[in-house]
């Protein structure tokens, strides 16, 4: 029989240990160590202190930068967990010089980093751009959702917040009047009473006051949005996981190491709205890096998905002196490779029928029946239809609009397959775009010649390696997928230290 060296790794060891030993060449805390110590100028962090002649000594701002970018690292989003891995972690311990912050210094630091993030964020990607890690061929844009430290469920239009308000106080007086109708309650049923009732008030009150001190939000059509009662720059967003409470981390990235150049977190601001401050970032980036690496090169690519497509994104990005690739929706139905494929369709469908929690796909403008000679148009049901609007502008284009009689529409067979919802002021609308604005080619249509042609579907191919990698690192491997502070300053920061951490691994095979 086999005999086997017994395992003593539960068992306790005095051994001594020297810390500079423990950070070994080519491994991330290496790297992180070596750029914060030699490389970045954090004179930035003095004006926070004024201590020199009188109070206690600070903890040094290096120190603490490296065992909160080494905490994000390994996941440990919590101030609370960076703090006990300094207390017992041999690599937190080498990489502190054994300093043992407690974890509201750590969350205090991180909460006040926005001012110099901007500028380390810089250096990082300057030290990255001296180890040639920066290629300049392709850039791509894509943003991931990441969950906010605030609760969905305090969530709503300033009317469904008014509501949500009344029902708790609603609540709070059946307390009251069940205790005054019966008097034989029991003590102990009167002190759960009463805290119910001290919570439903605290709630109530809260709702007051934001109600009070806030501004409705509106969206770009001018209707009422969501807001967040703990954390109003935040915003509900649908995931592929269910929906959550929370912020879109925007970033753009280079090709040639995925090093990512711009990063910024967007809260109750919709996807195609971030990609013009975007590109105005990433262009002040790029003047601070080796312009001289800029000379004699040809025009940089530019990928996006088709949530950035918008016709006035595209005549911006037609302007920015980029070449750009941004699909539309239907960019893969127009593919050749797709067509024939029962598996995309299936899938598409699929994923149709969960958004709209399984109900029938309505009907669109190709199933209405226009003459324009006549200028007459007749939907699926046979019934006629009358011109409500001439030349009307939408998306930089012409169209000329529909509208079905309220008489009609109210009970037409097909009016689940028409209408979302049933008409209570008039029935459903339609147009279609005019004849000489289809003469006009849009800059959408444009970029869909662009796109569809064999080099622009070649180079959009490049998209999904260049980009979708990126925040598979920092969500999946790394762990930060969640953000700890609240409000739109902050959370842009943390975003940036989590993009750090990704830019800061790239470095690590040059940092020898």
């Amino acid at each position: 029989m086999a005999n086997y060296k017994p395992d003593l790794s539960c068992q306790n060891k005095f051994i001594p240990i020297n810390f500079a030993e423990q950070i070994l060449p080519g491994t991330f805390e290496y790297a992180l160590c070596y750029i914060v110590e030699n490389k970045l100028d954090l004179s930035g962090f003095d004006a926070w202190y004024n201590n020199d002649k009188t109070g206690a000594a600070a903890y040094p701002p290096s120190v603490m930068l490296k065992i909160i970018l080494l905490g994000y690292a390994h996941g440990f989003i919590s101030s609370r967990r960076i703090a006990k891995a300094c207390e017992h972690n041999i690599l937190f311990m080498s990489v502190s010089g054994d300093i043992q912050p407690h974890y509201t210094s750590i969350a205090g630091f991180v909460a006040k980093m926005h001012e110099q993030i901007e500028p380390l964020f810089t250096q990082v990607l300057m030290i990255c751009d001296e180890e040639d890690l920066i290629g300049r061929n392709m850039f791509a844009i894509d943003g991931c959702k990441l969950k906010s430290n605030a609760s969905k469920e305090w969530s709503g239009t300033f009317d469904e917040l008014s509501r949500k308000k009344a029902k708790l106080e609603r609540a709070s007086k059946r307390i009251i009047e069940r205790h005054q109708s019966q008097d034989g309650l029991g003590e102990e049923l009167i002190t759960q009473d009463l805290k119910q009732k001290e919570k439903l008030d605290r709630s109530a009150d809260k709702i007051t006051d934001f109600l009070a001190t806030h501004e409705e939000k509106t969206g770009s059509k001018g209707k009422p949005v969501k807001s967040n009662i703990t954390d109003p720059d935040s915003a509900k967003m649908t995931t592929s996981k269910g929906t959550i409470q929370g912020y879109n981390g925007i970033a753009i990235n280079d090709d040639k190491h995925q090093i990512i150049l711009q990063a910024q977190a967007w809260g109750s601001v919709g996807e195609q709205q971030t990609l013009q401050p975007a590109v105005a970032q990433l262009k002040q980036q790029l003047a601070k890096l080796n312009t001289e690496k800029m000379a004699d090169k040809h025009t940089i690519k530019f990928t996006a998905d088709s949530g950035f497509n918008s016709e006035v994104n595209l005549e911006f990005m037609a302007q920015s002196g980029f070449d750009t690739y941004i699909a539309d929706n239907q960019f893969r139905k127009r593919n050749p490779l797709f067509k024939a494929s029962e598996t995309y369709e299936t899938e598409q469908e699929k994923r149709r029928l969960k958004r709209s929690k399984g109900k029938a796909r309505l009907f669109t403008s190709d199933d209405f029946h226009y003459d324009e000679a006549t200028q007459t148009c007749r939907c699926p049901a046979g019934n006629d239809m009358w011109r409500s609007g001439v030349n009307v502008n939408s998306h930089n284009q012409q169209y000329t609009r529909f509208c079905g009689y309220l008489k009609d529409c109210k009970v037409c067979p097909l009016q689940q397959q028409c209408m979302r919802k049933p008409p209570i002021e008039r029935g459903r609308q339609v147009q279609f775009i005019n004849n000489e604005s289809r003469k006009k080619l849009s800059y959408v249509d444009k970029m869909k010649v662009k796109i569809d042609s064999p080099i622009g579907r070649r180079q959009y191919s490049k998209r999904l390696g260049c980009i979708e990698p990126v925040f598979g690192n920092i969500t999946v491997n790394k762990g930060m997928n969640k953000l700890t502070l609240r409000g739109q300053t902050k959370v842009n920061a943390q975003w940036q230290l989590y993009c750090l951490v990704h830019n800061i691994e790239k470095l690590q095979n040059t940092m020898h």
